[in-house]
């Protein structure tokens, strides 16, 4: 693993918590995309060398709407950033940890995504990363 190459915040509401973390960090997001295959619409903000993304939820049958409506909003993972996904999911499988896919899914902000199923990572949801070359 390279780097913490975001961290991820459930929000209910994409449009009030750009604004609110706009406030906050003194600069506007500056990119948001909806993700398909997750059921969701995410907003990237940058932070010197650090990214937050914030994930909300654009269908009941999205993870984020059931997160959200099991807990609060506020941090829902931490992403890692690799080099080979395919490479680091086998060795984490090996490992004995579960994956929440069994291949990677396209992501938001050009990435390939896997999760970590939070059972085995001490409660810390954790995905991996890897940029689409």
């Amino acid at each position: 693993m390279k780097k913490i190459e975001h961290l991820g915040i459930a929000v209910k509401d994409i449009d009030k918590a750009n604004k609110r973390f706009a406030k906050i960090f003194g600069k506007e997001h500056y990119k948001i995309e909806k993700v398909e295959t997750e059921g969701v619409i995410t907003s990237f903000f940058q932070i010197g060398s650090n990214k937050i993304e914030l994930v909300a939820p654009t269908s009941e049958s999205s993870p984020i709407y059931k997160f959200l409506t099991n807990r609060k909003e506020g941090m829902h993972h931490v992403a890692f950033e690799v080099d080979d996904i395919y490479f680091e999911m086998l060795r984490i499988k090996k490992e004995g940890i579960r994956l929440l896919n069994d291949k990677p899914k396209n992501g938001a902000d050009n990435k390939l995504i896997c999760f970590l199923h939070p059972s085995d990572t001490n409660g810390v949801l954790i995905e991996l990363t890897q940029t689409v070359r």
